[in-house]
């Protein structure tokens, strides 16, 4: 068979989680949310904003990378899966939230 410039497409199917948290933290995330549709002018709810946040936290967060790159425990030094998530993250479904 021949080899093909373009791999095997990663999984694409999204993963729903769903999370509880505080009431302090889900009035900020609604403060978010307004100053978010304040600055760009379009609304976007809480759980459309949260995985966008999670990845850019993640993205930033030095010490998470440099273990990345170094290897975690379950998974191998620089791995493709990290170059998955990049590409698949903005079509990953978001968290299972419910909005007041």
């Amino acid at each position: 068979m021949p080899e093909l410039k373009l791999g095997k497409l990663p999984d694409r199917t999204p993963v729903k989680i769903s999370i509880t948290v505080s009431p302090d933290l889900h009035l900020a995330l609604r403060e978010y949310a307004s100053l978010y549709r304040a600055t760009y002018g379009e609304a976007e709810s809480i759980a459309e904003l949260v995985p966008f946040m999670l990845d850019a936290f993640l993205e930033s967060d030095r010490g998470f990378a440099k273990a990345r790159k170094q290897g975690l425990p379950d998974m191998p030094p620089n791995s493709e899966h990290r170059r998955r998530i990049r590409r698949t993250s903005s079509e990953s479904s978001p968290p299972s939230e419910t909005e007041e």
